[in-house]
C-alpha cells in the first residue's frame, strides 16, 4: 500500500515493494483510492521511480463529500454510474 493504516504514514518501500510483486517500468498501472488523493501521491511516486504507463483513477471510488458530507454523489466511479458492488 502507499500509506500504512492506521497512522497512513507513507510506504517508503512503496516501489521496492512494487518491484517485488513483479511490476517492471513497462506494466500499464492504475491507481484508484476512494477520493483520488492518496492514488494520484502512488501515481506520481512510481512515475518519479521510471514506471512510464501510470494512470490515476480521477477522484477515485466516491469522490469528495458533498454537502452533507457523504461521498459517491459529486464525483468518482459511484457517481459516474460505473459498475460497483459493495459486500
Amino acid at each position: 500500500p502507499w500509506q500504512i493504516f492506521p497512522a497512513m504514514a507513507v510506504n517508503r518501500d512503496f516501489v521496492g515493494q512494487m518491484a517485488e510483486a513483479g511490476l517492471t517500468p513497462s506494466h500499464k498501472l492504475y491507481f484508484l483510492c476512494r477520493s483520488g488523493v492518496r492514488s494520484l501521491a502512488a501515481a506520481a511516486a512510481a512515475e518519479a521511480a521510471g514506471y512510464s504507463a501510470v494512470f490515476n483513477v480521477l477522484d477515485g471510488f466516491e469522490g469528495p463529500p458533498d454537502g452533507g458530507g457523504h461521498r459517491g454523489r459529486v464525483a468518482g466511479w459511484k457517481a459516474d454510474g460505473l459498475a460497483w458492488r459493495q459486500r
